[in-house]
């Protein structure tokens, strides 16, 4: 049924607050989306906004200009009846106010505007943020083109791919509303990371053929790519969120460490990274080819950094955790995070109340995720936590309950690769699990789809989620991340871009 229009009422102030009243009794606990204009005509970009709107479940409120303003050309008991009459709409509202002042009044979880505002003052804006509401903007249609689907490599999303499952939404008892009001609180946050930092080298290949002396696959470079990675793409994750973000590493002194300083400064990241030059900065050589990676170069030590550098990464993180929200410790078991280095942060955090999240990877390396102890979330891969336990026969349940013992983690998340996760955490006072799949169902590169969903997935949780909700939300950070190729930084608006996006929300996962 279409929106009847709200009765009007001669003063203005006692029109707008009845209004509110009124439509946020009729919506009770649904959220209420809120969307205004001139709408002088009705076109079909007004209609893309409002089903966009209305697919995200809720109440669509549409206010409608007074006669007056700039750019009104229609009278606006006509204009509100043609709003009105759209079936899309909940409420249409005839405001005799600003829009920002009929907000504060109607207190909408979410507002909607057209990309074009996108980069200029909103007056909105400061009005959500007084209480916690969601602005929005948006085309009405978030899904990445085919032609960038087929586009060359770097940077670009293909997310056509990406699927959201509703089944756990419900099984959990959350919605998507929750997670975009989740990555509204990220700007809030105060984050410290600390790892080794990487450097990763995407050098782009033509295929020449088989040697014909030996059985060797033959390639020309055509082109190279150097991206920020390890704990460095986890520092440039977090402050692409929307934290502020101190990252603390070392590095040699050579190009690919400046090429991080000067990377990783650009993107808004506080740094304090110390030269060791004993020792070179991680370099990783990705050679590919058709998009596939061929063949993988590390440089590198593997040496932990000696005790004076030690002393000084420890120091360095435990006065950056006294004005932090949330630490991170990103390790790639490339000599930055010996245990001497680990303890102190740790104990300091615990003295000062702030929460812990530790990542310990295992590609070429060995690791032990369970030597970072009392942390609120850990998220190693089913082959990290059995290194740590040096079991490789038991069953994923038993792993994770046996780590969560060992490591004494509040919440565990097993990343299980193309198969997904399981989550192993406390609900009701006992420990319990549940799965979800891999979001991405075609991945272009999944280097870095861990360091993704562990920075996004901790900072929800450090921003008040619980851990269901914080699994999802990494989840999504992941399948974004691995839509393109190379470490690139995610951003606030790739989460709350997909997040809008109801068409990608299945009830099966695809085959």
């Amino acid at each position: 049924m279409a929106a009847q229009p709200l009765p009007r009422i001669d003063d203005p102030a006692r029109a707008m607050a009845a209004l509110a009243h009124e439509v946020r009794s009729q919506a009770g606990d649904a959220p209420i989306y809120f969307i205004s204009g001139n709408f002088n005509v009705l076109h079909p970009g007004h209609l893309r906004l409002f089903r966009f709107a209305a697919q995200l479940g809720g109440r669509l409120v549409v206010g409608v200009n007074p006669d007056g303003k700039e750019g009104v050309t229609v009278p606006q008991a006509d204009r509100l009846d043609d709003v009105a009459a759209i079936s899309l709409v909940h409420h249409a509202v005839p405001l005799a106010e600003d829009a920002e002042t009929f907000i504060a009044r109607l207190r909408p979880e979410v507002v909607v505007k057209g990309r074009e505002y996108e980069g200029v003052y909103n007056p909105e804006k400061p009005v959500l943020d007084a209480y916690g509401g969601v602005l929005m903007f948006t085309s009405g249609d978030v899904r990445s083109s085919a032609a960038e689907a087929l586009s060359p490599d770097r940077g670009r999303r293909a997310t056509a791919s990406i699927f959201k499952p509703a089944d756990y939404l419900r099984r959990n008892g959350f919605d998507i509303l929750s997670l975009l009001m989740a990555v509204e609180s990220f700007h809030r946050l105060r984050v410290v990371v600390i790892g080794d930092l990487i450097v990763d080298d995407y050098i782009n290949c033509d295929p020449l053929g088989m040697s014909r002396e030996d059985p060797t696959l033959v390639v020309t470079p055509v082109s190279s790519k150097r991206f920020v990675g390890g704990a460095g793409i986890v520092a440039a994750h977090a402050r692409g969120l929307g934290a502020q973000v101190r990252f603390i590493s070392v590095a040699g002194d050579d190009a690919p460490a400046e090429l991080a300083r000067t990377e990783l400064a650009e993107r808004g990241v506080e740094l304090e990274i110390f030269t060791d030059t004993t020792r070179p900065t991680t370099l990783k050589q990705r050679f590919r080819a058709s998009g596939k990676t061929l063949l993988r170069v590390n440089h590198l030590s593997q040496q932990s950094v000696g005790p004076a550098l030690q002393t000084q990464l420890a120091g360095s993180a435990m006065d950056a955790v006294r004005d932090a929200d949330l630490l991170l410790f990103s390790d790639f078991n490339y000599g930055c995070l010996a245990q001497a280095v680990v303890d102190p942060i740790t104990e300091a955090c615990r003295e000062l109340g702030v929460m812990m999240a530790a990542d310990s990877q295992a590609s070429s390396q060995m690791s032990d995720i369970s030597r970072f102890r009392g942390m609120s979330l850990v998220t190693p891969t089913e082959h990290e936590v059995r290194l740590a336990l040096r079991e490789s026969e038991a069953g994923l349940i038993h792993i994770a309950e046996r780590l969560q013992q060992v490591s004494a983690a509040e919440n565990l998340v097993i990343t299980l690769g193309g198969d997904g996760l399981l989550v192993h955490a406390p609900r009701g006072g006992v420990y319990r699990t549940d799965t979800l799949p891999a979001f991405n169902t075609a991945p272009r590169d999944v280097a870095g789809a861990g360091d993704s969903f562990f920075t996004c997935a901790a900072m929800a949780l450090c921003g008040g989620v619980d851990i269901w909700q914080a699994a999802y939300l990494g989840s999504i950070a992941a399948a974004l991340q691995v839509s393109r190729v190379g470490n690139t930084q995610l951003t606030a608006r790739d989460l709350l871009q997909e997040l809008a996006n109801p068409a990608n929300i299945v009830h099966e996962a695809p085959p």
